[in-house]
């Protein structure tokens, strides 16, 4: 019951003993009140239609179209589960990316602590061989730490284990 209605129900109780806020409703007659109910209840009634309006607007499957009440609840619950679902897979692609990050950036960090310490060349093979990928080199891995100095034969090569079929 809304709350015009249960106002309704207040007001119709009234033993004719005092005025009201909204004016004298005691002194109604029985037509006035059914006719104020009616006019609650279409109120009510529009309030509903225009709900389902928006609702059948708002689900892609059945914008601009024509579809029943029934028709409505189901399109609008089957679109909401597809939503839900797709949520879910966003968010499991979020908590992959933020692993993803949280693992680039402690290898950012140890390559910058083995930069600081000299150990350049370790640290790049451990982390090529962390993320998947093979080295060829012209020499050991002992190598000086400025790569940028040796001749193209003495440079570590990168080279990706996912090979394009």
């Amino acid at each position: 019951m809304s709350d015009d209605e249960r106002d309704l129900d207040v007001d119709s109780d009234d033993d004719g003993a005092g005025d009201t806020a909204g004016g004298e409703r005691s002194g109604m007659t029985a037509a006035d009140k059914r006719a104020h109910h009616n006019a609650l209840e279409r109120q009510r009634r529009d309030h509903i239609k225009n709900s389902f309006s928006s609702l059948r607007d708002a689900v892609p499957a059945l914008q601009g179209e024509k579809a029943s009440r029934a028709q409505i609840l189901n399109k609008a619950t089957d679109y909401i589960q597809y939503m839900r679902r797709k949520n879910q897979t966003h968010q499991q692609d979020i908590d992959d990316l933020k692993k993803q990050n949280a693992l680039l950036d402690q290898q950012v960090r140890a390559l910058e602590k083995a930069r600081a310490t000299g150990n350049l060349s370790s640290a790049l093979l451990n982390d090529a061989s962390s993320l998947g990928l093979k080295t060829r080199s012209g020499s050991d891995s002992s190598d000086s730490d400025d790569t940028h100095t040796h001749t193209q034969g003495q440079r570590k090569r990168l080279k990706t284990d996912n090979k394009k079929s």
